[in-house]
């Protein structure tokens, strides 16, 4: 025990020795020619050590560096690749012995860098470094292999990194980006236990400017396989033209959970807002699969996408984009990305309003897959009634394929129609079915190649542009010479229920059974609409059931039954009566009211 006392002390003695001997006799400034010259020859770049280097050696191992510079190739501006104002890092040195690190400080001050690209593609980083020889690889491979060092503790005293920027300049395209890191900081570290940092950053580029500033909490668990992130806020500002109004500002607090040895990220979204939009959430990946397998479960409030893109905006962006696909030849989008993609989604949204039409609570699942993407769930409220729906997107074939099934229950028809078409047709509480498949994604194609089937059923609504009674008494009217009566109704005909069904095909919907029913009439027939120009062609009859008083007609005209057809556009349908098929319907009636009264009168 005496002779392991003694020992140590010798050490000790030799190491003070030492340290006295390169602290008082040992100029580090002497070595500066040498590795000037070093790096010259290495990179035949000009390396500027311009302040004086200083160094400490006990209690603490460290260095001082300032004025530092590394040149960019000849004939490149700006020319210097690299300068750092100051750095200064220190370590503990007794502690090294048992393989702690105590970091007394670690600092950087005033790094620029300038990254070009000159018109010809040669770039600030030609010629720097090279590949190692595959003797000196193979070599080196065992070697690291077996001096593997396993950290006892860490602790640093703290990270300050400040007036940092990346410059980056790409003649050819004649544009510039700035990255600014104003600052970094550590608190005081050690392993297993919490440290504050936080940032500032900002960046400048061609159409947009980011500034982004955050703090939180560090742990790094003492076995070093796990790293948390605590109540980690990042508030950041975007602005620019191509921008939604120019501006965004968003905050994201959350809390981040990396364990390396599981190869597993969660992320807890405690708060997300941005554009008047909130959520909360929680994201699991899991990447140590060669597809990394991804959970997202999102909880979204309101979103008004209108807000978000003005209608002028959005308009004159539909009129760009047609005008540039009318220039192009149409191709398929490229769903190969799907391939790679391994996610679990699940998400609720209080509210979504786009092109005014208004949906609420959202619940949504989907899965993506081995290029397949699942919507397996939908449901939300939309105009007093609800639209429930699956779908699947294939994407592993060149030209993809998909297929759905969508229900509408009991909504509200009318405003459903005038706030997602514009259209003021029809209006009722609508039950509506379709289910569909095709393939190609290309606009055109969607329509000619969607095949579709389903039915529909709404009740106690009014068609709008048409008051189809009225019509037959003016047509009675004229036929009778009385050209005098004048139209004061309104142009709707309330019914009590309108049914039918469909199929789609090569993009014209053909309704073999429309029916209308109401207590004056009843409607009957079959026709088309063709969604490409947005026209439609019908062909009816109309049966008078009841008297026509009850929307201010003074004659009975049950039993007459009368072709009607719609025709024109969806938005401005003109409906329009066979006057002559009314005259030959009542000359019949009569026809056979009075061979009635004769045959009456003889007796049969």
């Amino acid at each position: 025990m005496k002779a392991l006392k003694w020992l140590l002390a010798i050490v000790a003695s030799v190491i003070l020795l030492l340290v006295i001997y390169l602290t008082v006799f040992f100029d580090p400034n002497s070595f500066k020619p040498q590795i000037v010259d070093a790096v010259k020859k290495q990179t035949g770049r000009d390396f500027v050590i311009s302040q004086d280097l200083s160094w400490s050696f006990f209690p603490t191992l460290g260095i001082n560096l300032g004025g530092i510079s590394l040149s960019n190739p000849e004939n490149f501006s700006p020319s210097t690749l690299v300068e750092v104002n100051q750095a200064v890092a220190s370590v503990a040195l007794m502690p090294l012995l048992s393989q702690q690190v105590e970091i007394a400080q670690l600092s950087l001050d005033g790094l620029t860098m300038n990254i070009v690209t000159k018109k010809d593609g040669s770039t600030s980083f030609d010629g720097l470094g090279g590949a190692a020889s595959p003797e000196t690889t193979t070599a080196s491979e065992p070697a690291s292999s077996a001096n593997t060092l396993e950290l006892q503790s860490l602790q640093i005293g703290g990270v300050s990194i400040t007036n940092t920027t990346i410059n980056v300049i790409d003649e050819a395209a004649e544009t510039k980006q700035i990255f600014s890191l104003n600052s970094l900081t550590l608190g005081e570290f050690s392993l297993g236990n919490a440290a504050d940092f936080a940032y500032e950053f900002t960046a400048q580029m061609p159409d947009m400017m980011l500034a982004s500033s955050g703090n939180g909490q560090l742990t790094i668990s003492e076995d070093l396989t796990q790293v948390i992130m605590a109540d980690l806020t990042i508030n950041t500002d975007v602005t620019g033209e191509a921008i939604p109004n120019k501006s965004v500002s968003s905050q994201l607090i959350t809390d981040i959970n990396l364990a390396l040895d599981a190869k597993k990220l969660d992320v807890a979204i405690k708060q997300l807002s941005a554009m008047d939009i909130s959520a909360t959430g929680d994201v699991s990946v899991n990447y140590g699969a060669t597809i990394p397998k991804i959970n997202l479960q999102l909880d979204v409030g309101d979103i008004d996408v209108d807000k978000l893109l003005p209608p002028s905006e959005t308009e004159a962006k539909a009129e760009d984009t047609e005008q540039v696909a009318a220039s192009k030849p149409a191709v398929e989008p490229d769903l190969s990305a799907l391939k790679t993609i391994d996610l679990t989604l699940g998400m609720t949204v209080k509210s979504i309003k786009v092109a005014n039409l208004l949906t609420q609570n959202w619940v949504m699942k989907a899965k993506v897959k081995d290029g397949v993407a699942d919507l397996t769930q939908f449901s939300a409220n939309l105009y007093e009634g609800s639209i429930k729906a699956t779908a699947q997107l294939d994407g592993r074939q060149k030209v993809p394929s998909y297929r759905f099934d969508e229900t509408l229950t009991g909504v509200q028809f009318r405003p459903l129609l005038k706030d997602a078409a514009d259209i003021d047709l029809i209006s009722g509480a609508a039950n509506f079915k379709i289910s569909g498949s095709g393939k190609s994604l290309i606009t055109d194609n969607l329509k000619k190649n969607l095949l579709a089937q389903g039915n529909f059923e709404i009740a106690d609504g009014s068609l709008y542009g048409v008051n189809i009674p009225q019509m037959i008494r003016s047509a009675q009217d004229k036929l009778k010479g009385d050209l005098s009566a004048k139209n004061t109704e309104e142009l709707k005909t309330d019914f009590t229920s309108l049914t039918g069904s469909f199929s789609l095909k090569n993009a014209v919907a053909t309704n073999p059974d429309l029916a209308m029913a109401s207590p004056l009439i009843r409607l009957s027939g079959n026709g088309s609409a063709n969604i490409d120009n947005e026209t439609v062609d019908y062909k009816l009859t109309t049966s008078v059931v009841g008297s026509l008083a009850g929307q201010g007609g003074e004659d009975a005209l049950a039993g007459v039954d009368i072709p009607l057809t719609i025709t024109g556009s969806m938005k401005d349908p003109k409906f329009g009566i066979d006057t002559s098929a009314l005259l030959d319907s009542k000359l019949k009636d009569e026809t056979d009211k009075l061979k009635g009264k004769l045959f009456k009168k003889l007796g049969f």
